[in-house]
């Protein structure tokens, strides 16, 4: 098998190849053509936990699980809140083929998936990104915007504002994008097209009263039934697709307290993005529709990403042969 590390990872996977790879995936996943178990979730102590996503691509005949630890505890220690590894087996024969860093492809996989939703979702003449938070995601999810619209400001909010600072400072280098520090959520996200959430919190950041007409939404923080980013006016506002109705029915706070209040209804879900890419339901109707993609990352995404880079390392000769 081979062992495939995070530098690796980040070398073979490019954010560009990833949206690709995560639209087909995701269209194959709401076709029946993939398949997948519910997360499994082993809680441990300090809202910290371990979790068990499997997952089988036909098309692709491999099979495999993530294993990930899910600690918000490591927040300002120094240690990623996200760690892990896929495991990726021949669905024919069952020999284990590789294992490879998981933390990197949550990463990329994560924001591609977003990308995906925002090219079906938000209006094409949005300019203005705002992003909440300034970790990993973050980082990603600026990434993966810029490739799927024309992005003139970025709009950066972070509870401790010299982290915001420093986020600018690196981002707008790299990228060659005017990023201004907001003081506060509100001024992030008045003026935004699109609004990525990829925070830690557990209660509500973004208010339904701050948004403006038209703006796409991308919530991938929140990954737990008891925890949300969104108040439950911004759910009520928007037209919400999700990457899997199981996984939103059963994980999803952000969609099942305003369920529990009686603000929203059983039938708020539009569908899955798949859906979506396939023609199956409908997409943005008009310019002032206020649209919403709530992400939980799925095993399939996983799966997918690792696999691409399986065969991308075999192609370049990379990764650790070992004999297991």
């Amino acid at each position: 098998m081979l062992v495939i590390n995070q530098n690796e990872v980040a070398e073979l996977l490019a954010m560009e190849s990833c949206i690709t790879v995560m639209e087909s995936v995701l269209k194959d996943l709401s076709a029946g053509q993939a398949i997948q178990s519910l997360r499994q979730v082993l809680p441990l102590h300090q809202g910290n936990l371990i979790g068990l996503m499997p997952g089988f691509l036909q098309s692709e005949e491999v099979a495999g699980a993530k294993i990930i630890s899910v600690f918000p505890s490591n927040q300002g220690s120094g240690l990623p809140s996200h760690q892990g590894l896929v495991t990726l087996f021949d669905s024919s024969t069952g020999v284990l083929k590789a294992v490879v860093d998981g933390q990197k492809i949550t990463a990329i996989r994560t924001a591609a998936v977003s990308a995906v939703a925002t090219r079906y979702l938000a209006r094409e003449d949005a300019e203005v990104l705002a992003i909440l938070g300034t970790g990993e995601q973050a980082k990603s999810h600026l990434e993966a915007m810029l490739l799927v619209r024309s992005i003139r400001e970025v709009r950066v909010w972070s509870r401790t504002l010299a982290k915001a600072r420093d986020f600018q400072a690196e981002m707008s280098r790299k990228y060659g994008v005017d990023i201004l520090v907001a003081e506060s959520i509100q001024e992030a996200v008045n003026p935004a097209d699109i609004i990525c959430t990829v925070t830690a919190s557990t209660e509500p950041v973004l208010k339904g009263e701050w948004l403006k007409p038209g703006v796409h939404i991308n919530a991938v923080g929140a990954c737990r039934a008891a925890d949300r980013e969104l108040d439950s006016e911004t759910v009520r506002l928007a037209k919400l697709y999700v990457d899997r109705l199981e996984s939103a029915h059963n994980e999803s706070g952000d969609y099942l307290i305003p369920l529990n209040e009686g603000v929203i209804t059983s039938g708020h879900i539009i569908g899955e993005i798949g859906e979506l890419i396939s023609g199956n339901i409908e997409g943005r109707a008009t310019a002032d529709e206020i649209t919403l993609f709530k992400g939980l990352g799925l095993a399939i995404e996983d799966l997918a990403a690792a696999n691409f880079i399986y065969n991308e390392a075999v192609k370049l000769q990379k990764g650790i042969e070992i004999a297991f």
